[in-house]
């Protein structure tokens, strides 16, 4: 069999210190189901805290508790049930990518008290949308492993060791210091990150029977807490001057010649850069972009139901045909008081009161659609209606994964016509956009009032509209089909004005030479962002409708 894996490896290292020591809150590891998976679930069953599966629509009830049902009702008093987090355990919680706000909230809390770790078995993928772990949880875990991409042959089988003191060793204030500034070097945020490296130096020395950390173990804590947190690169310079601790002319000779044993200079370092890609910078700046624009692709706005969707916890309501009982819920709240009802009865029949109705809620994420705005005019007209067509082309290819509908609204002459109408078929609006011609005036006015139509009609239809418009900035045809330039300018802002107020989210982008600053004072009026894109390809089109919504 071949050696392991890299990234193996460091998985290997980083679950091996939290047997040792589960103060280093957990794991995040990024990793598709598969045998690779697998083989690092059978590890973690392995820990020596009881591990227990999380799913992320878990109850709070499951996590800390509730009420025996069964047994209230049978015994004629409360009887308690147990949570998962009554009894320190090490958690897992698969697709943890899933994991909303309330319970992200909790397990934080709950590694906060140091009883239990967590491993996030995180699925998502790194690409624009895409879900991720909530980030209060992503700073309480110390090591971040990937395991995309290694093959199930390239992973050997992880032995746990057994229990180590960890209080025979020391940790001289030299280490603190020297993680901490590599830390501040990488651009790693938070006081957790410092915290953990410490911790995770301390464990790695205990691990082969050291009082003291030495250069291994720093070079051990620094690649599995620090690297994955680096944020920018440090200068030759920044190296020099922090990472050499400072002349000591007080102290004695032999306290600092142990000082200059533990602090490897620019070893660790070195070490920090060769785990890092050539790339690092653009690829931080990606994944910033990334998350900034998450909440903006992809799905739609959130909705409460009663009917359909992701479930939520019940809560108190009545019964009149509109919402469905929760029948668990219910006998939970109703169990308690049972033997105070009972009282004075001769019966022995369950009293439900309607206070006790609980019933079920679910949220329901909506379609989102995108309704372009085209400036088919005269001025220019074929070079936006090429760059439309190819960033329109472009969102469809990923409408299917994203749940993206795409509109077209094209203005000219004296009125606006919706050419395209909802849709996620390709193959359908590339007919449509090759038969789209432009020449004559710019009604702007008239194409903002054709979008607003449009959304209104949608978002009755459950989606969620957000209205992009590509124009050059020029309106002189006024809504009633009047030949003028200011009052065509005045009816843009009255229709961009009734679209802020319903409410519809929206963005404006320049295309001509030079920008306008009547399309500025146009965003302002729609409240929607503003972006000059002068002679703009169908593919920065496309990223700047991505990362500005």
């Amino acid at each position: 069999m071949t050696s392991p894996a890299p990234a193996w490896s460091l998985a290997e290292r980083a679950l091996t210190l939290l047997a040792l020591n589960p103060r280093l809150g957990g794991i995040w590891v990024k990793a598709r189901n598969g045998p690779v998976r697998d083989r690092f679930n059978a590890a973690c069953d392995a820990l020596p805290l009881p591990c227990r599966r999380v799913h992320p629509r878990v109850s709070d009830e499951q996590l800390f508790g509730g009420v025996d049902i069964s047994a209230t009702l049978q015994k004629g008093s409360v009887v308690a049930e147990k949570g998962m987090l009554n009894d320190p355990s090490t958690l897992v919680l698969i697709m943890a990518e899933r994991t909303e706000g309330p319970l992200a909230a909790r397990l934080a809390q709950t590694l906060d008290a140091g009883d239990h770790a967590l491993i996030a078995l995180d699925e998502g993928l790194d690409e624009e949308g895409a879900e991720q772990l909530p980030p209060a949880l992503v700073e309480r875990l110390a090591f971040h492993v990937d395991l995309a991409g290694i093959r199930h042959t390239d992973v050997s089988v992880i032995t746990l060791p057994s229990n180590i003191d960890l209080t025979t060793v020391e940790t001289p204030n030299e280490v603190i210091k020297y993680l901490t500034s590599l830390c501040i070097q990488f651009g790693v945020v938070g006081i957790r990150a410092p915290m953990f490296a410490v911790e995770a130096a301390r464990t790695h020395a205990a691990l082969f029977n050291r009082q003291t950390p030495n250069a291994d173990d720093l070079k051990a804590a620094a690649e599995l807490v620090i690297a994955p947190r680096a944020t920018c690169m440090p200068s030759d310079q920044t190296d020099a001057q922090e990472t050499s601790p400072p002349p000591d002319n007080t102290g004695d000779n032999s306290l600092a010649n142990q000082s200059a044993e533990i602090i490897p200079q620019d070893m660790v370092i070195d070490a920090i850069r060769a785990m890092l890609p050539p790339d690092v910078l653009a690829q931080l700046a990606k994944a910033k972009a990334q998350r900034s624009a998450k909440t903006a692709s992809g799905s739609g706005d959130s909705k409460k139901g009663n009917r359909r969707g992701r479930p939520l916890p019940s809560t108190t309501g009545k019964l009149d045909g509109t919402n469905t009982i929760d029948l668990v819920a219910t006998l939970r709240a109703a169990a308690p008081w049972q033997p105070l009802r009972r009282r004075g009865f001769t019966r022995t029949t369950l009293a439900i009161r309607p206070s006790d109705i609980r019933v079920k809620r679910f949220k329901e994420m909506s379609d989102r659609l995108m309704i372009f705005t085209v400036d088919a005019s005269g001025s220019a007209a074929m070079a936006r209606l090429g760059e439309a067509k190819g960033a329109v082309e472009l969102l469809l290819a990923q409408a299917y994964a994203r749940r993206d509908h795409v509109a077209l609204v094209a203005f000219r002459g004296e009125t606006a016509e919706t050419i395209l109408q909802p849709t996620r078929s390709l193959v359908q609006t590339k007919r449509q956009l090759a038969s789209l011609a432009g020449g004559g005036g710019t009604p702007l006015a008239a194409g903002l009032k054709a979008a607003l139509d449009l959304a209104q009609q949608a978002r009755g239809r459950g989606l969620t509209p957000t209205i992009i418009t590509l124009t050059d900035g020029r309106a002189n045809i006024a809504l009633d089909g009047t030949a003028s330039r200011v009052p065509a300018g005045t009816d843009a802002e009255m229709m961009a004005q009734h679209i802020a107020a319903h409410n519809i989210a929206s963005m404006v982008i320049d295309v001509s030479n030079r920008p306008h600053r009547a399309l500025e004072t146009l965003s302002s009026r729609m409240m929607a962002p503003y972006i000059a894109l002068p002679r703009a390809s169908a593919q920065k089109l496309s990223q700047a409708i991505s990362g500005a919504l």
